[in-house]
Protein backbone atom coordinates (compact mmCIF):
# COMPACT_ATOMS: atom_id res chain seq x y z
CA UNK A 1 0.00 0.00 0.00
CA UNK A 2 1.09 3.17 -0.87
CA UNK A 3 0.98 5.73 2.58
CA UNK A 4 0.54 9.65 1.30
CA UNK A 5 -0.89 12.15 3.57
CA UNK A 6 -4.69 13.16 3.88
CA UNK A 7 -6.30 16.90 3.31
CA UNK A 8 -3.26 17.70 1.39
CA UNK A 9 -1.80 18.59 -2.31
CA UNK A 10 1.52 16.36 -2.00
CA UNK A 11 -0.83 13.19 -3.55
CA UNK A 12 -0.73 15.32 -6.69
CA UNK A 13 2.53 15.67 -7.15
CA UNK A 14 3.47 12.00 -5.90
CA UNK A 15 5.71 10.04 -8.94
CA UNK A 16 5.30 6.78 -6.17
CA UNK A 17 2.55 4.54 -7.18
CA UNK A 18 1.06 7.25 -9.62
CA UNK A 19 -0.98 6.25 -12.65
CA UNK A 20 -0.57 9.57 -14.57
CA UNK A 21 3.04 7.96 -16.07
CA UNK A 22 1.50 5.10 -17.21
CA UNK A 23 -1.06 7.36 -18.37
CA UNK A 24 1.03 9.74 -20.44
CA UNK A 25 2.48 6.74 -22.39
CA UNK A 26 -0.79 6.50 -24.44
CA UNK A 27 -2.29 9.93 -24.12
CA UNK A 28 0.71 11.87 -25.24
CA UNK A 29 1.06 9.65 -28.83
CA UNK A 30 -2.93 9.93 -29.59
CA UNK A 31 -2.43 13.55 -28.85
CA UNK A 32 0.05 13.89 -31.39
CA UNK A 33 -1.53 11.48 -33.47
CA UNK A 34 -5.04 13.82 -32.96
CA UNK A 35 -2.91 16.82 -34.18
CA UNK A 36 -1.64 15.04 -37.15
CA UNK A 37 -5.22 14.03 -38.38
CA UNK A 38 -7.21 17.38 -37.74
CA UNK A 39 -4.09 18.78 -39.65
CA UNK A 40 -4.26 16.13 -42.51
CA UNK A 41 -8.57 16.14 -42.56
CA UNK A 42 -8.43 20.40 -43.21
CA UNK A 43 -5.86 19.78 -45.93
CA UNK A 44 -6.81 16.90 -47.56
CA UNK A 45 -10.98 16.10 -46.83
CA UNK A 46 -13.08 17.26 -49.68
CA UNK A 47 -16.37 18.35 -48.68
CA UNK A 48 -18.25 14.92 -49.39
CA UNK A 49 -16.35 13.26 -46.79
CA UNK A 50 -17.49 16.08 -44.05
CA UNK A 51 -21.26 15.46 -45.72
CA UNK A 52 -20.26 11.41 -44.84
CA UNK A 53 -18.87 12.38 -41.46
CA UNK A 54 -22.37 14.33 -40.35
CA UNK A 55 -24.53 11.54 -42.00
CA UNK A 56 -23.07 8.78 -39.99
CA UNK A 57 -23.25 11.10 -36.77
CA UNK A 58 -20.26 9.67 -35.69
CA UNK A 59 -20.28 11.89 -32.40
CA UNK A 60 -23.66 10.66 -31.27
CA UNK A 61 -22.32 7.01 -31.55
CA UNK A 62 -18.95 7.99 -29.35
CA UNK A 63 -21.51 9.68 -26.88
CA UNK A 64 -23.17 5.86 -26.62
CA UNK A 65 -20.21 4.28 -26.63
CA UNK A 66 -18.24 5.87 -24.10
CA UNK A 67 -21.40 5.75 -21.46
CA UNK A 68 -20.84 2.16 -22.20
CA UNK A 69 -17.51 2.14 -22.02
CA UNK A 70 -17.77 4.22 -19.01
CA UNK A 71 -19.75 1.76 -17.17
CA UNK A 72 -17.59 -0.72 -17.28
CA UNK A 73 -14.80 0.78 -16.01
CA UNK A 74 -16.95 2.15 -13.19
CA UNK A 75 -17.79 -1.67 -12.23
CA UNK A 76 -13.73 -2.55 -13.08
CA UNK A 77 -12.80 0.25 -10.57
CA UNK A 78 -15.30 -0.68 -7.68
CA UNK A 79 -14.57 -4.17 -7.84
CA UNK A 80 -10.99 -3.55 -7.53
CA UNK A 81 -11.37 -1.54 -4.39
CA UNK A 82 -13.63 -4.35 -2.94
CA UNK A 83 -10.66 -6.85 -3.40
CA UNK A 84 -8.23 -4.54 -2.07
CA UNK A 85 -10.55 -3.63 0.66
CA UNK A 86 -11.32 -7.37 1.53
CA UNK A 87 -7.41 -8.25 1.53
CA UNK A 88 -6.21 -5.42 3.75
CA UNK A 89 -8.98 -6.71 6.07
CA UNK A 90 -8.25 -10.31 6.00
CA UNK A 91 -4.65 -9.39 6.63
CA UNK A 92 -5.55 -8.10 9.46
CA UNK A 93 -7.36 -10.43 10.48
CA UNK A 94 -5.10 -12.94 9.94
CA UNK A 95 -2.49 -10.86 12.66
CA UNK A 96 -4.28 -10.87 15.30
CA UNK A 97 -5.26 -14.25 15.26
CA UNK A 98 -1.42 -15.00 15.38
CA UNK A 99 -0.97 -12.37 17.68
CA UNK A 100 -3.51 -13.89 19.99
CA UNK A 101 -2.24 -17.49 19.70
CA UNK A 102 1.13 -16.24 20.22
CA UNK A 103 0.08 -13.72 23.50
CA UNK A 104 -1.90 -16.73 25.26
CA UNK A 105 0.94 -19.08 24.83
CA UNK A 106 3.15 -16.95 26.42
CA UNK A 107 0.62 -16.61 28.99
CA UNK A 108 0.34 -20.12 29.28
CA UNK A 109 3.83 -20.89 30.30
CA UNK A 110 4.96 -22.73 33.86
CA UNK A 111 5.52 -20.00 36.58
CA UNK A 112 7.85 -22.69 37.93
CA UNK A 113 11.22 -21.53 38.71
CA UNK A 114 12.79 -25.12 38.10
CA UNK A 115 11.34 -24.83 34.29
CA UNK A 116 12.02 -21.26 33.66
CA UNK A 117 15.35 -22.54 31.31
CA UNK A 118 12.76 -24.65 29.21
CA UNK A 119 10.18 -21.67 29.09
CA UNK A 120 12.59 -19.53 27.98
CA UNK A 121 13.97 -21.67 24.78
CA UNK A 122 10.15 -22.19 24.20
CA UNK A 123 9.16 -18.52 24.38
CA UNK A 124 12.26 -17.31 21.94
CA UNK A 125 11.55 -20.29 19.56
CA UNK A 126 7.83 -20.05 18.99
CA UNK A 127 8.66 -16.14 18.46
CA UNK A 128 10.54 -17.02 15.59
CA UNK A 129 8.78 -19.07 14.25
CA UNK A 130 5.76 -16.63 14.36
CA UNK A 131 7.88 -14.42 12.77
CA UNK A 132 8.84 -17.09 10.14
CA UNK A 133 4.84 -17.99 9.51
CA UNK A 134 4.01 -14.10 9.19
CA UNK A 135 6.83 -13.19 6.67
CA UNK A 136 5.72 -16.16 4.19
CA UNK A 137 2.19 -15.02 4.58
CA UNK A 138 3.02 -12.12 3.38
CA UNK A 139 5.61 -13.31 0.72
CA UNK A 140 2.26 -15.21 -0.37
CA UNK A 141 -0.10 -12.26 -1.01
CA UNK A 142 2.88 -9.62 -1.95
CA UNK A 143 2.92 -8.61 -5.76
CA UNK A 144 6.41 -6.21 -4.75
CA UNK A 145 9.33 -7.43 -6.77
CA UNK A 146 11.46 -7.57 -3.55
CA UNK A 147 9.54 -9.55 -0.92
CA UNK A 148 12.14 -10.46 1.11
CA UNK A 149 10.94 -9.45 4.30
CA UNK A 150 12.33 -9.20 7.88
CA UNK A 151 12.58 -11.67 10.07
CA UNK A 152 13.04 -11.76 13.87
CA UNK A 153 15.93 -14.51 13.70
CA UNK A 154 16.34 -18.01 12.59
CA UNK A 155 18.46 -19.25 15.19
CA UNK A 156 17.62 -22.53 15.70
CA UNK A 157 16.74 -23.62 12.56
CA UNK A 158 18.48 -26.13 10.76
CA UNK A 159 19.62 -25.87 7.17
CA UNK A 160 17.43 -28.87 6.09
CA UNK A 161 14.70 -27.47 7.31
CA UNK A 162 14.87 -24.04 6.14
CA UNK A 163 15.61 -25.72 2.56
CA UNK A 164 12.51 -28.05 3.02
CA UNK A 165 10.52 -24.46 3.82
CA UNK A 166 11.80 -22.58 0.43
CA UNK A 167 10.79 -25.79 -1.29
CA UNK A 168 7.58 -26.73 0.02
CA UNK A 169 4.31 -25.97 -1.71
CA UNK A 170 3.48 -23.95 1.02
CA UNK A 171 5.71 -22.94 3.56
CA UNK A 172 3.43 -21.30 5.77
CA UNK A 173 1.06 -24.50 6.10
CA UNK A 174 5.17 -26.00 6.93
CA UNK A 175 5.42 -23.72 9.37
CA UNK A 176 2.12 -23.85 11.02
CA UNK A 177 2.56 -27.41 11.55
CA UNK A 178 6.07 -26.56 13.05
CA UNK A 179 4.71 -24.28 15.49
CA UNK A 180 1.76 -27.09 16.67
CA UNK A 181 3.81 -29.60 17.09
CA UNK A 182 6.13 -27.55 19.42
CA UNK A 183 3.34 -26.86 20.96
CA UNK A 184 2.36 -29.98 21.98
CA UNK A 185 5.80 -31.02 22.91
CA UNK A 186 5.90 -28.50 25.68
CA UNK A 187 1.98 -29.40 26.26
CA UNK A 188 3.91 -32.76 27.19
CA UNK A 189 6.79 -31.70 29.54
CA UNK A 190 4.97 -29.29 31.12
CA UNK A 191 6.41 -26.18 29.86
CA UNK A 192 2.65 -25.10 29.38
CA UNK A 193 0.72 -25.57 32.19
CA UNK A 194 -3.20 -24.67 30.98
CA UNK A 195 -6.39 -26.53 30.94
CA UNK A 196 -6.71 -28.72 27.50
CA UNK A 197 -10.06 -27.12 26.39
CA UNK A 198 -8.41 -23.75 26.58
CA UNK A 199 -5.27 -24.53 25.07
CA UNK A 200 -7.32 -25.85 21.51
CA UNK A 201 -8.30 -22.00 21.62
CA UNK A 202 -4.35 -21.47 20.10
CA UNK A 203 -5.09 -24.09 17.64
CA UNK A 204 -8.33 -22.60 16.63
CA UNK A 205 -6.55 -19.31 16.16
CA UNK A 206 -3.73 -20.26 14.29
CA UNK A 207 -6.06 -22.28 12.12
CA UNK A 208 -8.47 -19.42 11.61
CA UNK A 209 -5.44 -17.43 10.38
CA UNK A 210 -4.68 -19.89 7.37
CA UNK A 211 -7.96 -19.80 6.73
CA UNK A 212 -7.51 -15.87 6.05
CA UNK A 213 -4.30 -16.82 4.51
CA UNK A 214 -6.06 -18.65 2.15
CA UNK A 215 -8.56 -15.87 0.96
CA UNK A 216 -6.22 -13.29 0.79
CA UNK A 217 -4.20 -15.16 -1.61
CA UNK A 218 -7.70 -15.84 -3.65
CA UNK A 219 -7.84 -12.36 -4.54
CA UNK A 220 -3.76 -12.12 -5.91
CA UNK A 221 -4.59 -15.83 -7.80
CA UNK A 222 -7.62 -15.21 -8.86
CA UNK A 223 -7.70 -12.09 -11.28
CA UNK A 224 -10.91 -10.18 -13.20
CA UNK A 225 -11.75 -12.60 -15.57
CA UNK A 226 -10.04 -12.44 -18.81
CA UNK A 227 -12.98 -12.12 -21.02
CA UNK A 228 -14.37 -8.86 -19.37
CA UNK A 229 -10.71 -7.56 -19.32
CA UNK A 230 -10.13 -8.46 -22.84
CA UNK A 231 -13.26 -6.82 -23.59
CA UNK A 232 -12.95 -3.82 -21.65
CA UNK A 233 -9.00 -3.22 -23.19
CA UNK A 234 -10.58 -3.79 -26.51
CA UNK A 235 -13.13 -1.43 -26.09
CA UNK A 236 -10.68 1.40 -24.62
CA UNK A 237 -8.53 0.84 -28.18
CA UNK A 238 -11.85 1.27 -30.18
CA UNK A 239 -12.79 4.58 -28.05
CA UNK A 240 -9.14 5.45 -28.44
CA UNK A 241 -8.94 5.21 -32.53
CA UNK A 242 -12.73 6.75 -32.93
CA UNK A 243 -12.03 9.66 -30.26
CA UNK A 244 -8.78 10.61 -32.79
CA UNK A 245 -11.05 10.15 -35.94
CA UNK A 246 -14.05 12.75 -34.09
CA UNK A 247 -11.86 15.12 -32.46
CA UNK A 248 -10.18 15.72 -36.47
CA UNK A 249 -12.96 15.87 -38.04
CA UNK A 250 -15.12 18.10 -35.25
CA UNK A 251 -12.32 20.66 -33.87
CA UNK A 252 -10.51 23.23 -36.73
CA UNK A 253 -7.59 23.60 -33.92
CA UNK A 254 -4.91 20.99 -34.50
CA UNK A 255 -3.60 22.37 -30.76
CA UNK A 256 -7.28 22.29 -29.07
CA UNK A 257 -8.13 18.61 -30.56
CA UNK A 258 -5.02 17.47 -29.33
CA UNK A 259 -5.67 18.93 -25.73
CA UNK A 260 -9.15 17.13 -26.00
CA UNK A 261 -7.66 13.93 -27.11
CA UNK A 262 -5.35 14.48 -24.30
Amino acid sequence: MIQYEEGKWSPLFSLKGSVLQKAARWAVPVACLAAACSTAFRTYADDGVKEWIEEMKVSDRLRDFSFVLGFLIVFRVQTAYARWWEAGTLLQQLRGEWFNSFSSLLAFCNNDPQKWPEVERFQHFLVRLISLLYANALKQVSAMQDNAFELISIEGFDLDSLEAMIKAHDSCELVAQWIQRLIVDANTKDIIKIAPPILSRVYDQLGRGIVRLNNARKIRQFPIPFPLAQMVALMLLMHLVVTVFVTASKIDSAAIGAAFTF
